[in-house]
């Protein structure tokens, strides 16, 4: 496995010794567990109506990735309101 800088110098600080791994919290546990339920946690229900040639390259995609079309389609929303995809201009 390949690691960039900053994560060999994680490593090489706790195999020196310099770093030391420490026992979360109960409260930390809690906090963490709760961020996960809520990153997980989808409420909203939508519909939305696409041309067929559309639907079928995502249930295409969907298939080739090993996933629902369903969990394509909410992450690239998902992506695309967190700025990680860009709308191409000219």
């Amino acid at each position: 496995m390949k690691y960039d800088n900053e994560e060999k110098a994680i490593i090489d600080a706790y195999d020196s010794g310099r770093m030391k791994l420490s026992k979360p919290t109960k409260a930390e546990i809690a906090s963490i567990k709760a961020a996960a339920d809520n990153t997980f946690k989808k409420d909203k229900r939508i519909t939305i109506r696409l041309y067929e040639h559309d639907f079928t390259g995502i249930q295409v995609k969907a298939m080739e990735m090993g996933i629902p079309y369903q969990t394509l389609i909410s992450g690239v929303i998902h992506r695309y309101v967190e700025g990680d995809l860009k709308i191409k201009t000219g």
